[in-house]
């Protein structure tokens, strides 16, 4: 009888790094622009500044210690962010174009602004 191998699970290639910054085209905070603080490529997520902000309750853990309300950034999804372009004020998507000097870079389709 064989053994089954475990899988490893698929790394996804993102159109966004971290330092981009984005336009959020779907959800709750469309419209909204900041700039990725975290890329997951494991669940082919991003965290955005400002963007899909949650609030958390925590109990105090100690004698004497008062609870909080602490807020922080979600993961949203990365096919949910376009590249943004601070010249035009356009989200645009992206094209993969070389250099004179044989460089692989990443160009806004819209404006032909190189981002890399």
């Amino acid at each position: 009888m064989a053994t089954k191998k475990k899988q490893q699970p698929k790394r996804y290639k993102m159109h966004v790094k971290t330092g981009d910054r984005v336009q959020v085209i779907a959800g709750r905070d469309k419209g909204k622009v900041g700039i990725i603080k975290r890329a997951i490529p494991k669940t082919s997520k991003v965290v955005v500044e400002g963007v899909n902000v949650k609030t958390k309750h925590v109990k105090p853990r100690q004698e004497g210690e008062t609870g909080q309300i602490i807020t922080f950034e979600a993961p949203i999804h990365s096919s949910n962010v376009m590249l943004y372009s601070d010249k035009e004020g356009v989200a645009s998507r992206i094209s993969y174009t070389f250099t004179e000097d044989g460089r692989k870079v990443r160009m806004l389709k819209k404006t032909g602004e190189i981002i890399d």
